[in-house]
């Protein structure tokens, strides 16, 4: 063994910060909950360089004392807690007394704050942990941090990280999910001088997501509440519409905290079953709310990932109450003439302000769009009679009904108020309008100046489904007694993986003896497999058992109720009679969800009359 050293402080400082500092959206995360917990309503954030350069983060909370602010930059010195008993009840996002400390080590601070009793403020410089200055200056009531020139005296540090643009993005992120978890407070992001975002701080969450996703996320989102006397689950989910091909849209908050947990997400896309296709991630944002006690968040050094004193109690809530949620929408798959794909960029308050709809026009009139506004002059993140304007202001905007919209219903609808029945209610079944069928696989019906689309073989194969799942459930399987049985021969393998899947044969409706050897004798097949071939069928089924546990046999029930559902359905190409459209819509009307077949796939599409009318140029 070597020569054991004391490291000096200096040392232990920057090895801290190894723990709290990664990057520069490491530092913005920091000091944005500080001002968070300070009571802020107003937040800036501003970076240059990615942050790596420049980042500064402005605030309208509390401040510091000037008597503190020495303090607050050593190791472990926190307001948030004073004794270990604390922890259980941390409702603060910051607790731990390491983040200034850190923040200093490898950077260059300069602290400007001022509390609302002090008549002057303080400037505190602090760089690579050393103290500068501490001097009295003038400044407006709350706290800036600008951080330098972030791991200048750790270059080893500094080379690990990625470019500009991606670190910038990162912080981005970062105001996002605090944006989302308190949209009581207004948010403004700037770029290299470009503001980004900029939130209205109105406590309205619905309002908070239109600013950062924009108008085609805002409106395809569902509320979510749930309560109990042990949690309470609230927030938005999307519907299929806005789903992505990754994860990047699913927000966790744990008492306004934003974490990452793959239960929790696995949770939440279970109870999308049925109405995602697979490799296909949902929207939504979800605050989970305990009380004291119920959840550790002291488990991370970075606060993304906490402890639940009873997760799977918590994820089955997450799974039944969204697919509850799912389960009370319409959520046909509306279709635009016109389809763009959304950017991530975030809309700034200027771009809500000029971003108006053209508006509709009568048969031969064109009415332009009307011209776009003046970008509005923003307010000092201080001045709060102007800072209230604008929040009402962009409030306004996202609730006022778009000119076309109003138009629109107006003219078609004779001005009177006027509340869509769902396409499948029973009282709006009986004035659909069965215009016929196309490529005899799609059905065209007309119904409130929309017409709909349905596909044959998604709405047969989701009825098909959800009989055979009822019947399941009930154990009202029925058997199709084949005669003379169908002998298979199988490996000694697939007769061990069958036996050991024998039980969820038997309740799909199989009915298989031994024959001797390795053969198996088929003598009862599903009674709703119709004429498809049962050897090959049960193969199939046997194959796909090979990725299953024993544990997951109801899942792969499941899957091959789904399966059986797909290859028994009627399909494509094939020609149906009115009569016969009639009684699968029947049919679908009494499902729970008829909106996607057993895969996630559509069953019907609609394209309004506004939209048709802009394809034929009718509408500008």
């Amino acid at each position: 063994m070597g020569k054991i050293n004391l490291l000096s402080q200096e040392t232990i400082d920057k090895i801290a910060a190894g723990e709290v500092v990664e990057r520069p959206a490491s530092v913005a995360k920091e000091l944005i909950e500080n001002s968070i917990d300070a009571g802020a309503t107003a937040i800036s954030v501003e970076i240059r360089g990615g942050g790596i350069e420049y980042l500064r983060i402005t605030d309208n909370g509390s401040g510091i004392d000037k008597d503190q602010i020495q303090v607050a930059f050593l190791r472990h010195s926190t307001s948030k807690i004073s004794t270990a008993d604390d922890l259980d009840k941390v409702r603060s996002l910051g607790f731990r007394g390491e983040a200034l400390s850190s923040i200093s080590a490898v950077s260059k601070v300069e602290l400007i704050t001022k509390t609302k009793d002090s008549l002057l403020g303080a400037s505190y410089i602090i760089e690579g942990a050393k103290e500068v200055s501490l001097t009295d200056i003038g400044a407006p009531n709350g706290t800036t941090f600008i951080v330098r020139q972030l791991f200048y005296n750790t270059p080893a540090r500094k080379k690990f990280l990625k470019s500009e643009s991606t670190e910038g993005s990162y912080v981005f992120d970062v105001v996002e999910h605090l944006a989302l978890s308190h949209p009581e407070i207004s948010f403004k992001f700037l770029l290299n001088g470009k503001e980004k975002l900029m939130t209205s701080g109105n406590g309205v969450l619905s309002d908070t997501i239109y600013q950062i996703y924009g108008r085609q996320i805002a409106s395809n989102v569902l509320d979510l509440e749930y309560e109990d006397e042990k949690v309470r689950i609230y927030g938005f989910i999307g519907q299929s519409v806005i789903a992505r091909g990754n994860r990047a849209f699913e927000h966790f908050f744990v008492n306004n905290r934003y974490i990452k947990s793959n239960s929790l997400s696995r949770a939440c896309e279970e109870g999308y079953y049925g109405f995602l296709m697979g490799h296909q991630y949902p929207f939504f944002v979800i605050n989970i709310a305990f009380d004291e006690g119920a959840v550790d968040v002291n488990v991370h050094p970075t606060k993304q990932e906490v402890r639940f004193e009873d997760e799977p109690y918590v994820c089955e809530l997450l799974t039944k109450a969204i697919n509850k949620r799912l389960r009370k929408r319409e959520d046909v798959l509306e279709a635009h003439v016109e389809e763009q794909v959304e950017k991530p960029a975030p809309m700034t308050i200027a771009e809500h302000s000029i971003s108006k709809e053209p508006e509709v026009s009568t048969d031969d009139e064109v009415i332009p769009p009307p011209k776009p506004v003046a970008k509005p002059k923003l307010p000092e993140p201080f001045e709060r009679d102007r800072l209230e304007k604008i929040r009402q202001s962009i409030t306004a905007q996202i609730h006022a009904d778009t000119p076309y919209e109003k138009k629109f219903e107006e003219k078609n609808r004779g001005g009177e108020k006027y509340e869509q029945i769902s396409f499948l209610d029973k009282e709006a079944v009986k004035e659909h309008k069965i215009i016929g069928q196309v490529f005899d696989t799609y059905w065209i019906v007309e119904y409130d100046k929309n017409m709909y689309i349905i596909d044959q073989h998604a709405a047969h194969e989701k009825v098909l489904f959800e009989k055979t799942m009822a019947r399941l459930k009930n154990n009202e399987m029925t058997s199709q007694m084949v005669s003379p049985p169908v002998i298979i021969s199988l490996s000694t393998q697939d007769i061990l993986l069958f036996e050991n899947y024998r039980e969820a044969f038997e309740r799909l409706g199989y009915r298989v003896e031994s024959f001797g050897g390795n053969e198996l004798a088929i003598n009862g097949v599903p009674g709703n497999l119709l004429n498809l071939d049962p050897k090959t069928f049960f193969l199939e089924v046997l194959a796909d058992c090979q990725s299953y546990k024993a544990s997951d046999s109801f899942d792969m029930i499941v899957e091959k109720v789904a399966s059986m559902s797909c290859k028994a359905a009627v399909k494509g190409n094939n020609k149906l009679s009115i009569p016969e459209i009639k009684t699968l819509i029947d049919d679908l009307l009494k499902l729970e969800n008829p909106y996607h077949c057993p895969h996630g796939r559509p069953t019907m599409i609609s394209f309004s009359e506004y939209e048709l009318g802009k394809k034929f140029k009718r509408i500008i």
